[in-house]
């Protein structure tokens, strides 16, 4: 549609509002008052998208919380390496059943009432690790990591909807992006933070210290957080920011039919599926590689606990920006499938890259890999969702999200699995070969993928 024929509407709020242009020129009065051709965006949508941010990066950083500084957990609660890997993989696990109910919840109740609820569980958790710093009290900071862990259930799927809900369509794929910037942010400094903090002392006494001070850290930032969402985190604008949203909204959020029979419908969308797979096969390995991460760079680099930290940050960084220029592509060029492969292909050249460059003996070497490798793996987490949100429009985002999700966290539990017994029974390299392999293959899948932009459709009428 040409845009350029159609005169721009202005609005007089300009304290609350920006302009935008309509998608179709009509008078039709829209659910809140606003004519269909009147799509507003709000400014109050980035202090929104800003408190998610904040509220996703806060659950985030307990991720990787153990596992960045596996040994001296190990050491210091006299613990396995698989228990260590289990407080990574249990973020995996938790959300797989409990997706569902978080997805119809937030198709429920809004997302508002969704993001409070998993700012308290965060809190709450991060709360009760407090209490565990003794070396036979593993298994408290074990539940309160879990408690955190099912918290994500109310985060991960957020982003497309806080996009969809609050941004215009001129905006929506960089709004996206930044919500997984979010996340991203807070494994950032799940991997930075841990190393700085606790160190390998030979007294657990001083370990213990470090860890109740970290843990006392993470749980007042989480609290200022809560009260934040509480006090300005807002469920929608009083009026709808796109063509899409409206169309949504005036046919009650779920068109259509229940919640099951929208889950149904994107069991049955052939592309979606395709996507789900190769989604999965991409993050999941990002999850491997993280969760192992400290063990591998110690076996090279012995005592460069605070190197795997950097190297992981490094990873995230770069993950970040690749996010940013990613939405920024898409909201310019609206080829979702092409940025989509074209991102995948990179990861898959970096993991090669990455694979065999860690024995090189220099450590700043592994810096440079890990960056590229970051770019395009973890920058590819918000094309994947906004690919998602096209291919399954009108459903759902939060659900369409969530399921995508939920296929990351089982190709998680599986590539971390897969990975750490190839790792112990092999070595790195081939370890690494096999998440290489996967990484063709789920470019392959990518490829096959039909560019079915049904929500392109929808601004376009």
């Amino acid at each position: 549609m040409d845009r350029s024929s159609t005169p721009e509407v202005v609005v007089h709020d300009s304290k609350s509002t920006d302009l935008i242009k309509p998608t179709s020129p009509t008078s039709e009065k829209a659910p809140g008052g606003a004519s269909q051709g009147e799509y507003k965006v709000y400014k109050r949508r980035w202090i929104v998208l800003g408190l998610f941010v904040l509220y996703s990066a806060s659950n985030a950083l307990q991720w990787i919380q153990y596992s960045i500084i596996a040994n001296v957990v190990q050491r210091y609660y006299n613990i396995s390496s698989t228990w260590v890997d289990w407080t990574s993989m249990i973020y995996m696990i938790l959300y797989i059943p409990l997706i569902f109910p978080g997805s119809w919840l937030l198709d429920k109740l809004g997302l508002r009432i969704i993001a409070i609820s998993g700012a308290f569980g965060t809190c709450l958790g991060a709360w009760i690790k407090t209490f565990s710093v003794s070396p036979d009290l593993f298994y408290v900071g074990f539940i309160g990591h879990s408690i955190v862990a099912a918290s994500q259930v109310f985060i991960l799927s957020l982003p497309a909807r806080v996009a969809a809900v609050w941004f215009g369509p001129s905006q929506v794929s960089s709004a996206c992006s930044l919500g997984v910037f979010g996340n991203q942010l807070g494994v950032a400094m799940g991997f930075l933070i841990p190393p700085m903090l606790v160190k390998n002392h030979d007294d657990l006494d001083l370990v213990g210290a470090d860890l109740k001070f970290m843990f006392y850290l993470v749980a007042g930032f989480t609290t200022v957080l809560l009260v934040l969402i509480i006090l300005f985190f807002q469920a929608a604008p009083p009026t709808p920011p796109s063509g899409a949203q409206l169309s949504k909204d005036s046919e009650g959020g779920v068109q259509s039919g229940s919640f099951l029979q929208s889950l149904k419908r994107l069991l049955l969308n052939h592309n979606y599926i395709l996507l789900l797979i190769s989604y999965g096969m991409n993050v999941g390995v990002f999850y491997a590689i993280s969760t192992l991460l400290n063990q591998i760079v110690l076996f090279h680099y012995p005592g460069a606990e605070e190197d795997a930290g950097r190297i992981g940050l490094c990873i995230v960084v770069a993950g970040m920006l690749g996010s940013v220029c990613c939405g920024i592509v898409l909201d310019k060029t609206h080829r979702f499938k092409e940025t989509t492969l074209a991102v995948y292909v990179f990861t898959a050249i970096g993991m090669w890259i990455y694979t065999f460059t860690l024995s090189i003996g220099h450590i700043a070497v592994v810096y440079v890999t890990s960056s590229l490798l970051g770019f395009f793996m973890t920058g590819y987490l918000p094309v994947g969702f906004e690919f998602a949100a096209e291919l399954t429009y009108p459903e759902p985002e939060g659900t369409s999200a969530g399921l995508l999700n939920a296929a990351a966290q089982v190709f998680g539990i599986l590539s971390t699995m897969l990975y750490s017994e190839i790792l112990y029974h092999w070595n790195d390299i081939a370890a690494n070969v096999t998440m290489a392999v996967l990484l063709v293959a789920g470019a392959i899948v990518t490829l096959v993928i039909k560019s079915d932009l049904r929500r392109q459709a929808a601004h376009a009428k």
